[in-house]
């Protein structure tokens, strides 16, 4: 095989890979990196509330994704004790709205 044919093999499984990556580690590794998981785990109470809670909590509700995300770029308390949770505007409202999207998904 040559040289570009094994380039080109290469560079079609590395782009397959990031097509097909599941959106999930994107998410969590946004969670990681935004600081998200110091205070929140996906099933189970920390600092704030599960993932899961928040998704049981919302669940039907059209217009979710829109107050999650606002609720998480500007900070907020009293939704879920008294416990403040920071504004996090540095995040990024793009990916604010993917992390709303995934914890909304457990």
């Amino acid at each position: 095989m040559s040289l570009l044919k094994k380039s080109s093999l290469a560079a079609a499984s590395i782009c397959m890979l990031a097509i097909t990556t599941p959106p999930v580690l994107a998410d969590m590794e946004i969670a990681n990196q935004s600081g998200c998981m110091a205070c929140h785990q996906i099933d189970g109470q920390a600092i704030g509330p599960s993932y899961k809670d928040v998704a049981a909590r919302y669940r039907g509700d059209a217009g979710a994704v829109d107050k999650l995300t606002a609720k998480v770029r500007d900070g907020g308390v009293g939704n879920w004790g008294d416990m403040p949770m920071p504004p996090n505007a540095w995040v990024g409202e793009d990916n604010i709205r993917m992390l709303v999207k995934w914890v909304l998904s457990h």
